[in-house]
């Protein structure tokens, strides 16, 4: 190393750093920018604090580790805090007396990576927490900390010549697939399946941060393992990479278990494998159940399997499958599976709504009156004329009522398929909100009961209340209908056929003779609690319209709003105009106030949501509220209200402004199908900049803290 991760400077010993983990991260982050080690407070400080958000640090044991990878750390860094008294870290059993604060440079080298990962693992292992409670001076715990990183220098040096060699069956070995290994020497005996060949067991290991407890994980179970002489592996996927797991030992193995807070990379190698889920926090505090459960799912011809199409799985959270370890609580399962059937249904929106801006920008707006007759009617060959059109149907020129479209020919037709397309994608929505929400639920058995409800959703008007409602039924009533006990000869027919046939005559069902109706009412009474408040009520009702479109982001709130400006659209009366013109403005505010924050205030953001926040312009300009989604997922209490304000604005802007939309869809690229123009753009640009300037304030306001007086939190090393 060319510079030592820790020094002196940032070890307190037997130190008062306040009562809450905000408080000495605060301490412990001063250390580190008064070392050079880092070159803003604040900004150091809202990254560890942002690691904490996701999930608590406190180990059992007494033991803390925030940690984060921030661009506020100019090299890999740790400072060290013995306290007293100890402070709660959210450990469940009790507060912390060690903390170790670890620090790495957003584009960190894998190196120093590893090096801080091998301080994390070495956090399990009795004698290394034992030797820095015994410090006496800083001198002493740097010492203790310098020595398991450089035991950790001279192994990789050696690895890097020659490479374990795998364990024999039943020897008892616990290795990790980056090369450590460890034999069990006078372990107990290995467990068997029925008196067969020892069990093989296989396990998977990644946090968030990819830094601490990716390797705790991996080490808690190994050793957990090796006392037990239990056969296992463990592949590591964190920031200082990941060596797969040879295919052959995946093949031999007789479980896997995914200790993971993120999703599993490439979790398809495992198909078919028995599996237990947990979060990574449960293999470091209890391995010895977690390698309970993989064993009898070892041994249970009906234990769930990892699924053969399982794909990467990082943005579901869950790998995948929505389905989790059997101590999570149910709101935060449900929570997830609700997250995996929006982040399956986003592809839909932002295809179907970018080809609905197209059909328009081709054909005018008035094609989404006439669309399917003129994409199914006409050819390349035989391109349309002059078109007339009256209540949805194309008429002969001058029928009375009528109207004539804009365009003709190659264009007009273009623009129909075009917008036929989109109208094709925006269609599969509902269906596969409810699908996937049934699958993070259930996995691949409650797919066709949630399309199937989802289907029934749309036919029946119950909208996106139902696929809500149909989704969570179907995958909470499937996977019960998986715990069944059937004869061997049945357990085949179960996921192909039984569970598929009987959940959706279940949810049909309960849809046509049950809830169909009801949902469907509930709906139309959103739609006319909303159009009563039209008239003299306009601008209160662009206020609402506002923060209906801003408040779930694309969710049943949202489409409600929706639903009901497009509906009225046919109607062609002025009132109907302002409500789609101010449902389609405010639900652009969010995506293009997220872009604009991650421009002017860029360190308030993740490097992901930097990402995102580029790609936000475009799917706000296109009227795709869901852009806005990752960054409301991620920290919802600021985010939400923020653009609640700016949507709220906009609406009310709108209606003082009398501003008309024809188009149903298209945001910015529709700007021909609105009237005025000046009224809808300064509406946008007055909503985005009040809900950028809110959101970016509120991200502000947990900076304030960090400010506070840092002498009596900065006390003296003992």
């Amino acid at each position: 190393m060319n510079q030592p991760i820790i020094e002196t400077a940032a070890v307190r010993l037997d130190a008062d750093l306040g009562g809450t983990k905000q408080e000495v991260i605060r301490a412990l982050a001063r250390t580190l920018v008064d070392a050079g080690r880092a070159d803003d407070h604040d900004a150091l400080v809202r990254d560890l604090l942002a690691r904490e958000d996701k999930a608590a640090t406190g180990m059992k044991g007494g033991i803390a580790i925030p940690h984060c990878k921030s661009e506020a750390v100019t090299s890999p860094s740790l400072a060290f805090a013995r306290l007293d008294p100890p402070v709660d870290f959210g450990a469940k059993d009790g507060p912390a007396d060690l903390v170790l604060m670890i620090g790495a440079p957003a584009g960190g080298g894998k190196e120093h990576l590893t090096l801080l990962a091998t301080l994390a693992r070495n956090l399990v292992r009795a004698e290394f927490v034992d030797s820095l409670r015994a410090a006496a001076t800083p001198e002493e715990a740097v010492a203790t900390i310098e020595d398991v990183l450089v035991g950790q220098g001279r192994k990789t040096s050696s690895s890097s010549s020659s490479s374990p060699a795998p364990s024999a069956p039943g020897a008892g070995a616990a290795t990790t697939a980056d090369g450590e290994a460890t034999t069990a020497d006078g372990a107990g005996t290995p467990p068997t399946a029925g008196g067969d060949a020892p069990l093989r067991l296989v396990a998977v290991t990644a946090c968030p941060t990819g830094i601490a407890h990716t390797y705790m994980a991996a080490d808690s179970l190994a050793q957990a393992a090796q006392a037990r002489g239990v056969d296992l592996q463990v592949e590591t996927q964190g920031s200082a990479g990941a060596t797969p797991l040879d295919p052959g030992v995946i093949e031999a193995a007789d479980a896997v278990v995914f200790a993971t807070d993120v999703g599993v990379r490439d979790r398809g190698r495992f198909a078919g494998k028995p599996v237990v889920e947990y979060g990574v926090k449960k293999a470091i505090d209890a391995p010895d159940r977690v390698l309970d459960e993989a064993l009898a799912a070892a041994r249970d011809p009906r234990a769930r399997r990892v699924s053969a199409d399982s794909g990467d799985g990082a943005g579901t959270g869950s790998g995948g499958s929505g389905t989790s370890g059997a101590d999570e609580h149910w709101a935060r399962g449900l929570q997830r599976a609700v997250m995996t059937g929006v982040s399956y249904m986003i592809p839909f929106v932002a295809a179907g709504g970018l080809l609905l801006a197209l059909g328009f920008l081709f054909a005018g707006y008035d094609v989404a009156f006439v669309w399917q007759e003129l994409s199914t009617s006409f050819t390349l060959t035989d391109l349309p004329g002059e078109v007339w059109y009256l209540d949805g149907e194309i008429v002969s020129a001058g029928t009375a009522g009528a109207e004539v479209l804009t365009h003709t020919g190659l264009r007009l037709y273009l623009g129909a398929v075009l917008f036929a397309i989109g109208q094709a994608a925006m269609g599969f929505m509902i269906a596969v909100l409810s699908g996937y929400i049934a699958y993070g639920l259930a996995d691949r058995p409650g797919i066709a009961p949630g399309f199937v409800g989802g289907a029934l959703s749309a036919t029946l008007g119950a909208g996106f209340i139902g696929a809500l409602v149909t989704g969570i039924l179907a995958g909470y009533l499937v996977r019960w209908m998986t715990t069944w006990k059937t004869p061997r000869w049945l357990s085949g027919l179960m996921p192909v056929v039984l569970i598929p046939l009987i959940g959706s005559l279940a949810i049909g069902l309960l849809m046509f003779l049950l809830l169909g109706r009801p949902l469907a009412a509930l709906t139309e009474a959103m739609e006319s609690w909303l159009g009563g408040m039209t008239g003299s009520s306009v601008i209160l009702l662009g206020v609402i319209l506002g923060l209906m479109m801003c408040f779930d982001l694309g969710g049943p709130v949202n489409k409600a709003a929706y639903t009901f400006a497009t509906a009225g659209l046919v109607a062609d009366n002025p009132a109907t105009l302002r409500i789609m013109a101010a449902v389609m403005a405010a639900g652009m505010v969010p995506p293009l106030a997220m872009g604009l924050a991650t421009v002017v205030r860029k360190r308030l953001f993740s490097p992901a949501e930097q990402e995102n926040g580029r790609a936000a312009f475009l799917l706000g300009a296109s009227f795709i509220t869901e852009g806005a989604i990752p960054f409301a997922a991620a920290d919802p209490l600021r985010v939400i209200p923020s653009m609640m304000a700016g949507g709220a604005v906009t609406g009310a802007l709108i209606m003082a402004f009398s501003v008309e939309s024809y188009a149903p869809h298209g945001g910015l690229f529709v700007v021909f199908a609105i009237s005025p123009v000046w009224g809808y753009l300064v509406a946008i640009l007055a909503g985005t900049l009040v809900a950028c300037a809110a959101v970016v304030t509120a991200k502000s306001a947990r900076r304030t803290p960090a400010a506070a007086p840092t002498a009596a939190a900065e006390p003296v090393a003992a």
